[in-house]
């Protein structure tokens, strides 16, 4: 592979807007109950009684912090291994992209995606993904949820370019450990951070996520 196209996000600034995830939608069009890019917040921490005031409970290691998440194109793409119709593939810039014509609908892909990326259209009968703005970026612009965010928390790029300008942080709490399909993303954490397989917090809003 000659390349491997990534996203970046800083979820040290992200605000947890949405307008990325909107502007997702609203460019492809996309029924209720598929979203190509979610937003999901993540929090820990509690309430614990003050040691003067037993009545009284004040916050203890109290966080939140949000991650924006669309399909990774992973290095590994566990929906491509999986697919009985051979209608995913990955190009030579690694994107990872689903041949319509070729889907059957099994829904494989889904169930093996550990990131929710890859999502079943009931109306069409085929998978459906993030395509990376596939003729945007052959126009030399960038996908609509990088452009949408109004914090410039997004960003698209060669991976080993990302990696040498941010480091290699590629999962956190939320998401799953990186090491089963190696995902082409880079993430400045939130301060609050927590590394992805030893979280103690939890998701806000699953539904609206």
């Amino acid at each position: 592979m000659e390349k491997q196209l990534a996203f970046y996000f800083d979820a040290s600034a992200c605000t947890g807007c949405k307008a990325c995830a909107i502007a997702c939608k609203d460019r492809s069009d996309l029924p209720v109950g598929i979203n190509w890019r979610k937003v999901y917040q993540y929090e820990g921490g509690g309430w614990v009684s003050h040691p003067e005031n037993k009545d009284l409970l004040i916050p203890s290691n109290l966080f939140v912090y949000s991650v924006s998440t669309a399909c990774m194109h992973c290095e590994k793409p566990i929906c491509m291994e999986v697919c009985p119709a051979t209608a995913i593939t990955k190009r030579e810039d690694g994107v990872v992209l689903i041949d319509n014509t070729k889907c059957i609908g099994c829904r494989y892909c889904e169930w093996a995606c550990p990131y929710g990326a890859v999502q079943f259209n009931e109306e069409k009968g085929y998978m459906t993904k993030c395509d990376f703005c596939q003729d945007l970026q052959a126009k030399g612009q960038k996908p609509v949820c990088v452009d949408a965010c109004v914090m410039r928390v997004l960003d698209v790029g060669e991976l080993d370019e990302l990696r040498a300008k941010y480091g290699n942080v590629s999962a956190i709490e939320p998401l799953p450990t990186s090491d089963l399909t190696e995902p082409a993303v880079v993430i400045t954490p939130h301060k609050h951070a927590q590394t992805s397989g030893s979280g103690t917090g939890h998701i806000l809003s699953v539904e609206e996520s």
